[in-house]
């Protein structure tokens, strides 16, 4: 697997357009090569704009953002790009810049149901293809002790989770249950990927 920044001499056949660790590692699951690209866009909700919505546009945005530049991408690769929030009561909970904001995060989805939204974009510009998916997975947390969220904070791992929490590091202890794909949860649903890549002839 490639993961260089540059343009490589072969071009990949997929290009992930995201800077997330998480994300590379799941599609490497899946996908033998591929090299990854920064997407950065500005991942603001706009206002009235419904959660699925959002994640669907932010993922479109990320893929066109690299394939749109010539520096970084050609018409004809494939561009894969993914975002993923939590959703609880129709609110969008991102990345918590404070232990303040983790912990009312934390308290607003312990012992209830909360909903994980990943959009993911996959674009070809060469074909004219730009496939958008809203993969969901619900989620169900225990009750946790105002003591264990402020040592979970401690640790520093809510900081860059969606949410304020990783299912697959110290917050899989806060989970009871889940309803779908939890590879949706890290980030990127790997099953559903697997049928859209063997559908384009992506390998």
């Amino acid at each position: 697997m490639n993961q260089g920044t540059g343009r490589p001499a072969q071009p990949a056949k997929l290009i992930l357009a995201s800077a997330s660790p998480r994300r590379a590692r799941l599609l490497g699951e899946i996908l033998d090569s591929f090299r990854v690209v920064a997407g950065g866009v500005e991942e603001k909700q706009e206002a009235g704009e419904a959660p699925g919505d959002y994640v669907l546009r932010i993922a479109r945005e990320k893929a066109e953002s690299v394939s749109m530049d010539p520096e970084r991408a050609n018409g004809s690769e494939w561009v894969l790009a993914g975002d993923t929030i939590v959703v609880v009561d129709k609110i969008v909970l991102g990345k918590p810049e404070d232990a303040g904001r983790a912990r009312w995060m934390l308290e607003q989805l312990h012992d209830r149901r909360h909903e994980v939204v990943t959009g993911i974009c996959l674009l070809n510009r060469a074909q004219g293809i730009c496939r958008l998916e809203a993969v969901r997975t619900r989620v169900w947390m225990r009750r946790i002790e105002p003591d264990e969220m402020d040592a979970y904070i401690r640790t520093g791992e809510p900081f860059d989770k969606a949410g304020g929490y990783a299912i697959q590091g110290k917050g899989s202890d806060f989970i009871r249950k889940i309803e779908g794909s939890y590879s949706n949860v890290v980030g990127l649903p790997t099953e559903r990927l697997r049928e859209l890549f063997h559908s384009y002839g992506i390998s």
